[in-house]
Protein backbone atom coordinates (compact mmCIF):
# COMPACT_ATOMS: atom_id res chain seq x y z
CA UNK A 1 0.00 0.00 0.00
CA UNK A 2 1.37 3.43 -0.93
CA UNK A 3 1.42 6.10 1.77
CA UNK A 4 -0.14 9.38 0.61
CA UNK A 5 2.39 12.20 0.18
CA UNK A 6 0.80 14.43 2.82
CA UNK A 7 0.94 11.62 5.40
CA UNK A 8 4.64 11.12 4.65
CA UNK A 9 5.28 14.82 5.07
CA UNK A 10 3.38 14.84 8.35
CA UNK A 11 5.48 11.97 9.66
CA UNK A 12 8.68 13.78 8.68
CA UNK A 13 7.51 17.02 10.31
CA UNK A 14 6.67 15.24 13.55
CA UNK A 15 10.03 13.51 13.51
CA UNK A 16 11.80 16.84 13.04
CA UNK A 17 9.89 18.38 15.94
CA UNK A 18 10.80 15.42 18.12
CA UNK A 19 14.54 16.03 17.66
CA UNK A 20 16.15 17.32 20.85
CA UNK A 21 17.34 20.92 20.96
CA UNK A 22 19.72 21.95 19.49
CA UNK A 23 19.52 19.98 16.24
CA UNK A 24 20.88 22.76 14.00
CA UNK A 25 23.10 25.87 14.26
CA UNK A 26 22.12 28.58 16.76
CA UNK A 27 22.31 32.22 15.66
CA UNK A 28 23.52 34.71 18.27
CA UNK A 29 22.85 38.36 17.42
CA UNK A 30 25.34 40.85 18.88
CA UNK A 31 23.93 44.39 18.62
CA UNK A 32 27.39 46.01 18.65
CA UNK A 33 30.46 46.04 16.36
CA UNK A 34 33.24 43.44 16.67
CA UNK A 35 35.70 44.15 19.48
CA UNK A 36 33.20 45.91 21.77
CA UNK A 37 32.74 44.45 25.27
CA UNK A 38 29.41 42.75 24.46
CA UNK A 39 30.98 41.19 21.37
CA UNK A 40 33.99 39.86 23.30
CA UNK A 41 31.95 38.35 26.13
CA UNK A 42 29.29 36.85 23.86
CA UNK A 43 31.88 35.19 21.63
CA UNK A 44 33.86 33.74 24.54
CA UNK A 45 30.76 32.10 25.99
CA UNK A 46 29.39 31.10 22.58
CA UNK A 47 32.55 29.21 21.75
CA UNK A 48 32.15 27.09 24.87
CA UNK A 49 28.41 26.56 24.26
CA UNK A 50 29.26 25.25 20.81
CA UNK A 51 31.70 22.75 22.30
CA UNK A 52 29.27 21.63 25.01
CA UNK A 53 26.08 21.40 22.93
CA UNK A 54 27.55 20.06 19.68
CA UNK A 55 26.09 22.65 17.30
CA UNK A 56 27.62 25.83 15.83
CA UNK A 57 26.80 29.06 17.66
CA UNK A 58 27.03 31.55 14.79
CA UNK A 59 27.81 35.12 15.84
CA UNK A 60 25.97 37.83 13.87
CA UNK A 61 26.98 41.44 14.55
CA UNK A 62 24.07 43.84 13.87
CA UNK A 63 25.17 47.20 15.31
CA UNK A 64 23.35 50.50 15.14
CA UNK A 65 21.07 52.86 17.08
CA UNK A 66 22.81 52.22 20.38
CA UNK A 67 22.21 48.48 20.14
CA UNK A 68 18.51 48.83 19.36
CA UNK A 69 18.67 47.40 15.82
CA UNK A 70 20.13 44.02 16.76
CA UNK A 71 18.06 43.83 19.93
CA UNK A 72 14.84 44.41 17.97
CA UNK A 73 15.88 41.68 15.51
CA UNK A 74 15.84 39.11 18.31
CA UNK A 75 12.63 40.48 19.81
CA UNK A 76 10.90 39.62 16.52
CA UNK A 77 12.59 36.22 16.02
CA UNK A 78 10.88 32.86 16.45
CA UNK A 79 11.02 31.73 20.09
CA UNK A 80 12.48 28.33 19.28
CA UNK A 81 15.93 28.55 20.86
CA UNK A 82 17.71 29.07 17.55
CA UNK A 83 18.03 32.86 17.77
CA UNK A 84 19.65 34.36 20.87
CA UNK A 85 20.82 37.84 21.88
CA UNK A 86 24.11 38.97 23.33
CA UNK A 87 22.28 41.39 25.60
CA UNK A 88 23.67 44.28 27.63
CA UNK A 89 22.68 47.15 29.87
CA UNK A 90 22.71 49.78 27.11
CA UNK A 91 19.87 48.61 24.85
CA UNK A 92 18.05 46.71 27.63
CA UNK A 93 18.31 48.88 30.78
CA UNK A 94 19.10 52.34 29.45
CA UNK A 95 17.61 52.99 25.99
CA UNK A 96 13.98 52.21 26.90
CA UNK A 97 14.29 54.85 29.65
CA UNK A 98 15.54 57.63 27.37
CA UNK A 99 13.75 57.03 24.06
CA UNK A 100 10.94 55.09 22.48
CA UNK A 101 12.08 51.62 21.44
CA UNK A 102 10.31 49.09 19.23
CA UNK A 103 10.81 46.42 21.88
CA UNK A 104 10.09 46.07 25.59
CA UNK A 105 13.04 44.56 27.50
CA UNK A 106 10.79 42.72 29.96
CA UNK A 107 7.87 41.77 27.70
CA UNK A 108 9.80 40.70 24.59
CA UNK A 109 12.73 38.82 26.12
CA UNK A 110 13.55 36.12 28.62
CA UNK A 111 17.02 36.39 30.23
CA UNK A 112 19.16 33.26 30.15
CA UNK A 113 22.15 34.38 32.20
CA UNK A 114 24.28 37.35 33.26
CA UNK A 115 27.96 36.80 32.39
CA UNK A 116 29.42 40.18 33.33
CA UNK A 117 28.46 42.72 35.99
CA UNK A 118 30.99 45.39 36.78
CA UNK A 119 31.82 49.01 37.29
CA UNK A 120 33.14 51.76 35.05
CA UNK A 121 36.31 53.82 35.54
CA UNK A 122 36.57 57.59 36.09
CA UNK A 123 39.48 58.85 33.95
CA UNK A 124 41.21 62.04 32.85
CA UNK A 125 44.38 62.78 30.91
CA UNK A 126 47.55 62.38 32.99
CA UNK A 127 48.09 66.15 32.82
CA UNK A 128 44.76 67.01 34.45
CA UNK A 129 45.45 68.97 37.68
CA UNK A 130 43.96 66.55 40.19
CA UNK A 131 46.08 63.91 41.91
CA UNK A 132 43.14 61.91 43.28
CA UNK A 133 39.37 61.59 43.06
CA UNK A 134 38.62 64.00 45.89
CA UNK A 135 40.76 66.70 44.30
CA UNK A 136 39.04 66.06 40.97
CA UNK A 137 35.58 66.43 42.50
CA UNK A 138 36.62 69.58 44.38
CA UNK A 139 38.01 71.18 41.20
CA UNK A 140 34.99 70.34 39.06
CA UNK A 141 32.55 71.42 41.78
CA UNK A 142 34.35 74.76 42.26
CA UNK A 143 34.11 75.57 38.55
CA UNK A 144 30.50 74.98 37.43
CA UNK A 145 30.15 74.89 33.65
CA UNK A 146 33.89 75.26 32.98
CA UNK A 147 34.71 71.62 32.25
CA UNK A 148 33.25 69.05 29.88
CA UNK A 149 32.79 65.29 29.95
CA UNK A 150 32.48 62.84 27.08
CA UNK A 151 30.35 59.75 26.61
CA UNK A 152 30.05 57.05 23.98
CA UNK A 153 26.71 58.56 22.97
CA UNK A 154 23.73 60.50 24.25
CA UNK A 155 21.67 58.15 26.39
CA UNK A 156 24.41 55.51 26.50
CA UNK A 157 25.23 53.64 29.70
CA UNK A 158 28.34 55.79 30.17
CA UNK A 159 26.28 58.96 29.80
CA UNK A 160 23.86 58.01 32.54
CA UNK A 161 26.57 56.78 34.89
CA UNK A 162 28.37 60.12 34.55
CA UNK A 163 25.10 62.00 35.14
CA UNK A 164 24.66 59.97 38.33
CA UNK A 165 28.25 60.76 39.36
CA UNK A 166 27.83 64.47 38.66
CA UNK A 167 24.60 64.62 40.66
CA UNK A 168 26.13 62.77 43.62
CA UNK A 169 29.20 65.02 43.58
CA UNK A 170 27.37 68.30 42.96
CA UNK A 171 29.16 68.86 39.63
CA UNK A 172 27.90 70.98 36.74
CA UNK A 173 29.71 70.15 33.49
CA UNK A 174 28.99 70.11 29.76
CA UNK A 175 28.16 66.82 28.08
CA UNK A 176 29.88 66.09 24.76
CA UNK A 177 28.49 62.87 23.20
CA UNK A 178 30.56 60.84 20.73
CA UNK A 179 29.82 57.89 18.46
CA UNK A 180 31.55 55.22 20.51
CA UNK A 181 34.05 54.81 23.31
CA UNK A 182 37.20 55.20 21.18
CA UNK A 183 36.67 58.84 20.09
CA UNK A 184 35.25 59.72 23.53
CA UNK A 185 38.45 58.49 25.19
CA UNK A 186 40.75 59.92 22.52
CA UNK A 187 39.69 63.49 23.27
CA UNK A 188 40.10 62.89 27.00
CA UNK A 189 43.64 61.64 26.37
CA UNK A 190 44.54 64.68 24.27
CA UNK A 191 43.08 67.08 26.84
CA UNK A 192 40.18 68.45 24.79
CA UNK A 193 37.68 66.87 27.22
CA UNK A 194 38.23 66.97 30.97
CA UNK A 195 36.91 63.57 32.06
CA UNK A 196 34.74 60.58 31.35
CA UNK A 197 33.67 57.29 32.91
CA UNK A 198 34.22 54.22 30.75
CA UNK A 199 34.58 50.43 31.01
CA UNK A 200 37.76 48.75 32.31
CA UNK A 201 37.91 46.92 28.97
CA UNK A 202 38.27 50.22 27.07
CA UNK A 203 40.39 52.14 29.61
CA UNK A 204 42.68 49.49 31.12
CA UNK A 205 45.40 49.44 28.44
CA UNK A 206 45.48 53.26 28.28
CA UNK A 207 45.84 53.55 32.07
CA UNK A 208 48.65 50.99 32.13
CA UNK A 209 50.41 52.80 29.26
CA UNK A 210 50.13 56.16 31.02
CA UNK A 211 47.77 57.70 28.47
CA UNK A 212 44.95 58.01 31.02
CA UNK A 213 44.79 58.47 34.78
CA UNK A 214 42.26 56.27 36.59
CA UNK A 215 40.67 57.57 39.79
CA UNK A 216 38.19 54.88 40.85
CA UNK A 217 35.30 52.57 40.03
CA UNK A 218 31.61 53.37 39.81
CA UNK A 219 30.64 50.29 41.86
CA UNK A 220 30.97 49.73 45.59
CA UNK A 221 33.46 46.87 45.24
CA UNK A 222 36.73 46.32 43.43
CA UNK A 223 37.38 45.01 39.92
CA UNK A 224 39.20 41.73 39.33
CA UNK A 225 40.83 43.22 36.22
CA UNK A 226 41.83 46.51 37.92
CA UNK A 227 42.15 45.69 41.63
CA UNK A 228 44.32 48.75 42.26
CA UNK A 229 41.38 51.13 41.72
CA UNK A 230 39.18 51.94 44.75
CA UNK A 231 35.42 52.51 44.62
CA UNK A 232 34.50 56.14 43.94
CA UNK A 233 32.20 55.90 46.95
CA UNK A 234 35.37 55.91 49.06
CA UNK A 235 37.92 57.63 46.81
CA UNK A 236 35.69 60.59 45.91
CA UNK A 237 33.82 60.78 49.20
CA UNK A 238 30.46 59.75 47.71
CA UNK A 239 28.88 57.31 50.21
CA UNK A 240 26.45 54.89 48.57
CA UNK A 241 27.55 55.59 45.00
CA UNK A 242 27.22 52.22 43.28
CA UNK A 243 26.21 51.72 39.65
CA UNK A 244 27.58 49.64 36.79
CA UNK A 245 26.73 47.77 33.63
CA UNK A 246 26.05 44.18 32.69
CA UNK A 247 26.31 41.70 29.81
CA UNK A 248 24.63 38.37 29.23
CA UNK A 249 22.50 36.15 27.02
CA UNK A 250 18.77 36.60 26.33
CA UNK A 251 16.20 34.82 24.15
CA UNK A 252 12.88 35.89 22.64
CA UNK A 253 9.92 35.73 25.00
CA UNK A 254 7.99 32.44 24.94
CA UNK A 255 11.14 30.41 24.24
CA UNK A 256 10.41 26.95 25.73
CA UNK A 257 11.20 26.79 29.44
CA UNK A 258 13.32 23.68 29.07
CA UNK A 259 15.59 25.45 26.56
CA UNK A 260 15.84 28.53 28.80
CA UNK A 261 16.69 26.37 31.79
CA UNK A 262 19.29 24.36 29.91
CA UNK A 263 21.02 27.36 28.36
CA UNK A 264 21.00 29.22 31.66
CA UNK A 265 22.55 26.33 33.57
CA UNK A 266 25.16 25.69 30.86
CA UNK A 267 26.21 29.36 30.77
CA UNK A 268 26.48 29.48 34.57
CA UNK A 269 28.63 26.35 34.49
CA UNK A 270 30.85 27.97 31.86
CA UNK A 271 31.21 31.17 33.89
CA UNK A 272 32.04 29.27 37.07
CA UNK A 273 35.06 27.69 35.39
CA UNK A 274 38.41 29.19 36.30
CA UNK A 275 39.53 29.31 32.66
CA UNK A 276 36.58 31.44 31.54
CA UNK A 277 36.87 33.72 34.56
CA UNK A 278 40.53 34.28 33.68
CA UNK A 279 39.64 35.04 30.06
CA UNK A 280 37.06 37.61 31.12
CA UNK A 281 39.43 39.28 33.59
CA UNK A 282 42.20 39.46 30.96
CA UNK A 283 39.71 41.18 28.64
CA UNK A 284 38.85 43.75 31.32
CA UNK A 285 35.46 42.17 32.06
CA UNK A 286 34.17 41.36 35.53
CA UNK A 287 32.86 37.77 35.37
CA UNK A 288 29.44 36.91 36.78
CA UNK A 289 27.45 33.68 36.89
CA UNK A 290 23.74 34.45 37.31
CA UNK A 291 21.26 31.98 35.86
CA UNK A 292 17.81 32.73 34.47
CA UNK A 293 16.09 32.98 37.87
CA UNK A 294 18.61 35.54 39.20
CA UNK A 295 18.97 37.44 35.94
CA UNK A 296 15.36 38.62 35.66
CA UNK A 297 15.15 40.53 38.98
CA UNK A 298 18.69 41.83 38.39
CA UNK A 299 17.68 43.32 35.03
CA UNK A 300 14.47 44.75 36.51
CA UNK A 301 16.48 46.54 39.22
CA UNK A 302 18.83 47.98 36.60
CA UNK A 303 15.96 49.25 34.46
CA UNK A 304 14.45 50.98 37.49
CA UNK A 305 17.78 52.49 38.55
CA UNK A 306 18.60 53.90 35.14
CA UNK A 307 15.07 55.22 34.88
CA UNK A 308 15.59 57.19 38.08
CA UNK A 309 18.87 58.62 36.77
CA UNK A 310 17.37 59.57 33.39
CA UNK A 311 14.42 61.35 35.01
CA UNK A 312 16.60 63.20 37.51
CA UNK A 313 18.99 64.39 34.80
CA UNK A 314 16.18 65.00 32.29
CA UNK A 315 17.88 62.79 29.70
CA UNK A 316 15.58 62.15 26.75
CA UNK A 317 16.36 61.37 23.11
CA UNK A 318 13.59 62.17 20.62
Amino acid sequence: MRIPAFVALLVLACAAQAQPWPSKPVRVVIPWPPGQATDIATRLVGQRLQEMLGQPFVMDNKPGAGGAIGTDTVAKAAPDGYTLLGCSSGPMSVLPNVQKTSYDPLRDFVPLAITNAGGYVLVTSPSFPAANAKELVALLRANPGKYSFSSSGAGATTHLIIEAFNAAAGIQATHVPYKGSVPALTDVMNGEIAYTIETPASTGAHIRAGRLRGYGLSIAGRSSSMPELPPLADAAGLPGFDIGGWLGYCAPARTPREIVARLGSEIVRIMQGSDMRERFINAGLEPAAMGADEALPFIKRNIERYGEIARAANVRID
